[in-house]
C-alpha cells in the first residue's frame, strides 16, 4: 500500500478546496481503511467549499469533506471482527456517542454529541478513508457501486417516507433535491396511490417526471392548491413529504394536507416560518414529524431490501460523473441549478460499476 493519497482538501478558513497529495490516514484497533470506489457530492459538501455562515460556525479546517462513498476495506484494525479485508461497504457517517439517552434509547440517529464523518472528522473525498468497524455496512454484490455510494441520502429518503403509513396513501413532496427525487421512487416502491412532485427548478421538475411522478407542479406558475384539491376530492393529501426548506415550500405543505394527514419535515430552513398553529396544526389534527439522517440501523435494512428486490429505479438522479480530481467543477454544476447527484471517482474512470440489480435490471448508469 502506498504512504499518500489523493485527496480533496479543505486547507483553509475560505471558499474553495485543494487537490493535495496527504497521508494515508492510520487506523486504530476498531477501525477499518476503505479504498474509496465512488462517492457523491452533497449540498453540505458545497456549503463546506463556499464557506458560508454555516460552515464558518462549523468546519474546522484542514479538513478533507465527504460523506457519501462506497468502496473496499483494504485494512482492519486488530479487534476488528465483523468484516474483513475485500469487502465491499458503505457507511453510516453519523458516529454516535453510545451513551447519552437518545443512544440508549434505540435513537441513536439523533444522539446528542453526534460528530459526521465529512463534516467533524476527514472524509470520503479521498483514495482512502477511516471508518470504525461499527458504522461500516457491508453491502450486497448485487449492488451497484454507484448507487451504494448514495445510501447517505437514499437513507434519509427511506426515513422519511417510512415515518408512517404509505402504501394507498395520496403524498405530495415539496422540493425535488436529490432526496426529494429519492423519495419519489420510495413511495412508488411501498405503493403510494398517488404522487404530486412540488418543484420551482425545471431540471429538477423534468427528472420527477422521469422518476414517475403522477403529477409535477411548478409553485410559480402553477395554483398547488387548488390542483391538489381537485386531484384529492377536496380533501388534501394524507402525506407531505417537506424536502425544500424554503418557507413557501412549508406553508404550503400546511395548506394542502388533509384533517388527520401526516407532514414529514426534512427539509433544514435558514429563516423563520410563520404558521397558525391553531388553524394548520391543531384543528386540523395533523401528525407533524421532524426527520433526521437515517435510524441506525433500521433505515439502513430497508433500503438495502428495497435496492436487492430491485425495486427502486433512481438513475435519471444521477446526472454527472467526474474524476474526484474536478471536484471543483463539480460544484459550478451544483451551483449551476442543472445536475442533481454528482458522482466522483478517485481513479478517474467515469465508467458505472457492472453489477446488476436482482431481476435483471440493470443498476448501471447510461453512458455520458
Amino acid at each position: 500500500m502506498p504512504n499518500s493519497m489523493l485527496a480533496v482538501v479543505k486547507p483553509q478558513a475560505k471558499p474553495g478546496v485543494e487537490i493535495r497529495d496527504v497521508t494515508i490516514p492510520e487506523i486504530g484497533v476498531s477501525d477499518v481503511l476503505v479504498k474509496v470506489k465512488v462517492a457523491s457530492i452533497c449540498g453540505t459538501d458545497l456549503h463546506i467549499y463556499n464557506w458560508d455562515r454555516w460552515a464558518q460556525g462549523r468546519i474546522h479546517p484542514p479538513l478533507i469533506p465527504g460523506h457519501e462513498f462506497c468502496g473496499e476495506i483494504v485494512s482492519c484494525g486488530r479487534e476488528v471482527m465483523t468484516v474483513k479485508e475485500g469487502d465491499f461497504v458503505s457507511a453510516e457517517m453519523h458516529v454516535a456517542c453510545g451513551k447519552c439517552l437518545q443512544c440508549r434509547t434505540g435513537e441513536a440517529h439523533i444522539c446528542q454529541f453526534v460528530k459526521i464523518i465529512g463534516v467533524d472528522a476527514d472524509g470520503a473525498f479521498a483514495e482512502y478513508v477511516r471508518i470504525p468497524e461499527a458504522n461500516i455496512w457491508k453491502l450486497d454484490a448485487a449492488i451497484s457501486a454507484d448507487y451504494a455510494s448514495i445510501l447517505d441520502p437514499l437513507g434519509n429518503a427511506v426515513h422519511t417516507v417510512l415515518a408512517g403509513e404509505i402504501a394507498g396513501r395520496t403524498v405530495a413532496i415539496t422540493g425535488c433535491g436529490p432526496i426529494g427525487l429519492f423519495s419519489i421512487a420510495v413511495a412508488r416502491a411501498v405503493g403510494a396511490s398517488q404522487i404530486i412532485a412540488i418543484e420551482v427548478n425545471q431540471h429538477r421538475r423534468r427528472i420527477a417526471q422521469e422518476m414517475k411522478a403522477d403529477l409535477v407542479l411548478d409553485p410559480t406558475r402553477d395554483e398547488v392548491r387548488k390542483i391538489v384539491a381537485e386531484r384529492t376530492s377536496g380533501a388534501g393529501v394524507d402525506v407531505v413529504l417537506e424536502m425544500a426548506g424554503q418557507p413557501d415550500a412549508i406553508r404550503t405543505a400546511f395548506d394542502i394536507v388533509r384533517r388527520g394527514g401526516r407532514i414529514s419535515l426534512l427539509g433544514l430552513t435558514s429563516k423563520p416560518v410563520a404558521l397558525n398553529f391553531s388553524e394548520d396544526i391543531i384543528f386540523k389534527g395533523i401528525t407533524v414529524q421532524g426527520i433526521n439522517g437515517r435510524r441506525m440501523y433500521q433505515t439502513w435494512y430497508q433500503m438495502t431490501a428495497l435496492l436487492k428486490a430491485g425495486k427502486l429505479e433512481l438513475h435519471p438522479v444521477i446526472t454527472d460523473r467526474m474524476a474526484m480530481a474536478d471536484f471543483s467543477k463539480g460544484m459550478d454544476r451544483l451551483t449551476s441549478g442543472e445536475a442533481s447527484k454528482i458522482l466522483l471517482y478517485p481513479d478517474g474512470t467515469k465508467m458505472s460499476d457492472s453489477r446488476r440489480q436482482p431481476g435483471g435490471r440493470d443498476s448501471r448508469v447510461p453512458p455520458d
